[in-house]
């Protein structure tokens, strides 16, 4: 707005009577919506007295009334205008204002205080009440937090770490220091802001441990745990979890200990150790059941829906479907029940994960696209790589190229924008799948090479069969066909499958092979390949390569028959 504008509107207010004046500043610092039971308590004016200055400041288009039910409230005709009446107190008048509106509103909120968190964080921290200030913060950061706001909540938090300095320093204020930086690393952890997540976990390890607080170091491990699990450094994922549950038992933390198992269990996943991953999160899968099966324990999602989902992503890389699924379908139970959109996010994309891997495209799909959908509509951001990597996958097995490629360019340019290793290779095999079926064999040439790169440095092992397996694929099908390097990558894809459990993709392999030992005119072995391969797609009912395989088998047998005349 040009000065001028505003310099009219403050010689306007100047012009007024000054009861008029003091009532009109009043209601700036109230805010934009000036309850009419809130003026009254702060404006330390006579009723009539409040009454006529109301009408004059309406009859002069200073303010206007907007809500007659369940209480009389008014507004600004003007955003300035509130923002120059404001202006226009001196900085310890507009604090001693504030701080009265904390008084007035807790008097008046009664057990309603819920509903005005926000409104007495916010004058709180203007009245430099700090105590309050930090208290009430921090609560409507948590509120914030339980509905997904999680941009909103990191303000919040923000806030009341900015009250403590000016609070006395004492262990309890060390101590919430401490929680409060674990509450701003569960806000931002959707957000994928992964360098100010550290900053906040070694802040809190360093609290900790000057507290010697066994029992929040733990949490801060736990949470360091989940960083590096993220960034791609399972050793150090599995370290720092193991400091977790050494705590825990020391502690005797139960809750602690099984969420610490959960954590080594999905890095032990990463690194394609499926049944040890298995032992861990089977344990704590009976830990959160019953009353449990509900509570977050202040984790970001449920911690029951968690091990369900990944139990259920662990048995189908092992090619057991069937019990998988029952995990799956009850974490998504219970991911319904409580209407949590990333609990529900992570719980689609699990039995979505399973159905791909047995090649169920009907039941995936709208499972995965519905797991990127809460990724966009509630703002987690550090999600959809991971969940557009599953779909894009999806979409490139049913053929949908058109669709898998712009959604998997997004996702890996976001995936490599957060450094997160681990789902650069998802979406660069998943990628790379649709450009082959494009003939932009170069490219997906490229990616798998990539991804067969972070497989290796970061030690992913069943990541690192499915890269191999998809360099098989790609060289097997040049023209003219890389035969021995195809056979090489299948070979080695099927080695590792074989020593990690993986019979989907040992499935696969054999499937490959057996294409290619056809293509080479090596019948007796393509044979053998295919007949494996279909020996295992019916045991699993992977049912999709089905008519694959054997139409392969049909072509081989076909050219091995002998010839009429």
């Amino acid at each position: 707005m040009p000065a001028t504008v505003q310099a009219v509107l403050a010689a306007r207010i100047d012009r007024l009577p000054p009861e008029e004046k003091h009532l009109l500043q009043t209601a700036a610092v109230l805010g934009t919506e000036v309850s009419l039971p809130l003026l009254h308590a702060v404006g330390e004016l006579p009723e009539e007295t409040l009454r006529l200055g109301l009408m004059h400041l309406q009859n002069a288009e200073f303010l206007y009334e907007v809500s007659l039910f369940p209480e009389l409230v008014y507004t600004f005709k003007h955003t300035l205008t509130q923002e120059v009446a404001y202006g226009s107190l001196l900085h310890e008048r507009r604090r001693v204002l504030h701080a009265r509106i904390v008084e007035a509103l807790e008097a008046l909120a009664g057990d309603r205080m819920a509903e005005h968190l926000e409104r007495l964080a916010h004058h709180t921290l203007r009245g430099e009440v700090w105590d309050k200030a930090l208290a009430y913060c921090r609560q409507a950061g948590e509120k914030a937090l339980a509905r997904s706001a999680h941009r909103e909540a990191v303000g919040y938090f923000e806030q009341a770490l900015g009250a403590l300095p000016h609070l006395p320093e004492q262990r309890a204020m060390r101590e919430q220091a401490i929680d409060l930086r674990l509450a701003l690393r569960m806000a931002l952890r959707p957000l994928g802001d992964f360098g100010r997540i550290l900053a906040c976990l070694r802040e809190a390890e360093a609290l900790a441990e000057a507290l010697d607080d066994h029992r929040r170091l733990g949490q801060v491990s736990l949470f360091l745990s989940v960083h590096f699990f993220l960034r791609g450094a399972y050793d150090q994922s599995i370290t720092v979890a193991q400091r977790a549950l050494t705590l825990a038992t020391a502690g005797g933390d139960a809750v602690l200990h099984e969420l610490a198992s959960q954590r080594l269990g999905l890095a032990y996943q990463a690194q394609g150790d499926y049944r040890r991953a298995i032992d861990c999160l089977g344990r704590a899968v009976v830990f959160f059941d019953g009353a449990r099966r509900y509570e977050r324990f202040g984790q970001a999602l449920l911690p029951a829906m968690l091990v369900h989902a990944d139990l259920a992503t662990c048995h189908a890389e092992l090619g057991m479907f069937a019990e998988g699924r029952t995990f799956g379908e009850e974490g998504l139970r219970i991911a319904e029940a409580v209407a949590h959109p990333g609990s529900l996010m992570y719980a689609s994309h699990g039995i979505g994960m399973l159905s791909l891997r047995q090649g169920d495209l009907p039941r995936a799909l709208p499972l995965l696209e519905r797991a990127v959908g809460l990724c966009r509509e509630a703002d987690l951001p550090a999600y959809f790589p991971w969940t557009a990597a599953a779909l894009g996958a999806a979409y490139a097995l049913s053929g949908r190229v058109a669709d898998a490629v712009p959604l998997l360019t997004q996702a890996i340019e976001q995936a490599i924008t957060m450094e997160m290793g681990g789902f650069q290779v998802l979406c660069g095999l998943s990628l790379g799948e649709a450009q082959v079926l494009v003939g932009r064999m170069e490219e997906a040439h490229a990616l798998a090479e990539r991804a067969l790169a972070l497989t290796r440095e970061h030690q992913e092992r069943g990541r690192q069969a499915y890269a191999l397996h998809f360099l098989g694929e790609i060289t097997a099908r040049r023209n003219p066909p890389e035969a021995e390097q195809a056979e090489a990558s299948y070979q080695q894809a099927l080695a590792l499958a074989e020593a990690l459990g993986m019979r989907p993709l040992q499935a696969h392999c054999h499937h490959g092979l057996g294409r290619l030992y056809g293509q080479m005119g090596r019948g007796e072995q393509a044979r053998a390949a295919l007949s494996m391969a279909l020996e295992l797609y019916q045991a699993m009912e992977m049912t999709f390569w089905l008519p694959q395989a054997e139409a392969a088998l049909a072509q081989v047998e076909a050219a091995s028959a002998p010839q009429a005349g």
